[in-house]
């Protein structure tokens, strides 16, 4: 089976890994802050803050924000549901805009029409690598003094006008689970230039703790810590960050070889009426993360099942959160986003990871082309 996604890794990550598992630190260790200085120096962000997944990530930063009871925050419907759920992890509870029918992303006109006196922040996913409108993102975002948190889980080293997604917005998060741009097993992190939100992720990484006396009420000797807010156990190890930066020192070798494959889809369907291919708005750089086509014309589980007993890993991202019994059950029946619904009907997602070969992608191309002609 050819898979949607997979890591990539070489002996010079089995060799990282190792040489932590023969040091003196496991956990809370010298490799953390070496992966937080690399993914920092990498986006131009002033702050990074290694966490234990990108979810924990997403409510580290939600906390961060102080986002509570009472609060609402915008957010897509077409994303895991994890975009969401981090608010409700805060108490807020989401609300979900129309996403733009060509780039998939959360349409910054329908962030304005669901704007509410409640509403505190806005949570924008760059889908599959693409960047957000930002810029709008943004102009909407000061005109009513909303905190921007972008989910950048597929985003790692994806351009927005010259600036690498990371370093512009109040807070960014990233993901580095095994099909993500760059893996640490599982692990996440969350990026800021604002130091007071960096000192609240800190806190909140690691049971809202801290050793640090310029925070501290008093201090009884070098023994001594503090719990100066209820944090959580989100720590990550020095074994999965020695993994992180190994794999940032081979980033934009990924990047590369995606943008690669990504290209030879596009020029492989360009004369396919039955498959529509990703749009990418002017100035920007998508990760490609993902490689999401739609199918007209025919019944898309059918083509789905026909992939898959080909030897196709395809996947779908993603059902509308909104759609799912949870959500469905605590207050969201009659919520709709036509674009999202539309899109999600016909979508599917196409292996790309470092590691396909141009032979495998063409067997790929080959059999949904011959489907989709049918």
């Amino acid at each position: 089976m050819i898979p949607y996604g997979r890591q990539t890794i070489d002996e010079d990550d089995i060799n990282a890994v190792v040489d932590v598992l023969k040091s003196d630190y496991l956990t809370t260790g010298p490799k953390i802050a070496e992966f937080e200085q690399a993914v920092a120096s990498y986006t131009g962000a002033k702050y990074a803050v290694a966490i234990s997944n990108g979810t924990s990530a997403l409510h580290a930063a939600c906390f961060a924000a102080g986002i509570g009871r009472g609060d609402e925050v915008i957010t897509t419907p077409l994303t895991f549901a994890a975009s969401a759920n981090c608010v409700l992890y805060c108490g807020g509870t989401p609300v979900f805009a129309d996403v733009d029918p060509y780039t998939y992303n959360i349409d910054p006109e329908d962030i304005r029409k669901k704007i509410t006196d409640k509403t505190k922040a806005i949570i924008a996913v760059h889908l599959a690598g693409q960047p957000c409108d930002m810029d709008e993102i943004h102009s909407i975002a000061q005109e009513h003094n909303l905190i921007v948190i972008e989910d950048g889980a597929h985003a790692l080293g994806s351009v927005y006008k010259g600036k690498k997604v990371g370093c512009l917005s109040d807070m960014t998060t990233f993901s580095f689970h095994p099909v993500k741009p760059i893996t640490t097993g599982e692990g996440g992190m969350i990026m800021t230039d604002n130091g007071e939100l960096y000192k609240r992720l800190v806190l909140f990484r690691s049971h809202g703790i801290t050793r640090d006396e310029s925070m501290m009420t008093r201090n009884e000797g070098p023994w001594f810590y503090q719990q100066l807010d209820l944090g959580y156990n989100y720590r990550i190890t020095d074994i999965q960050c020695a993994l992180g930066c190994s794999q940032m020192r081979k980033l934009d070798k990924f990047l590369k070889r995606r943008r690669e494959l990504a290209e030879r889809y596009n020029n492989a369907f360009i004369e396919c009426d039955n498959i529509v291919t990703p749009y990418q708005l002017p100035d920007t750089q998508s990760g490609w993360h993902l490689y999401i086509v739609q199918v007209k014309n025919h019944d898309r589980k059918q083509v789905f099942e026909t992939l898959r007993d080909k030897g196709i890993g395809v996947n779908v991202h993603y059902i509308p959160v909104y759609m799912h019994p949870y959500y469905q059950e605590h207050g969201y029946k009659d919520v709709h986003c036509a674009n999202a619904e539309e899109i999600y009907s016909h979508i599917i997602s196409l292996p790309l990871y470092p590691g396909l070969t141009d032979d495998q992608q063409d067997y790929v191309i080959d059999t949904l082309k011959q489907l989709c002609e049918e």
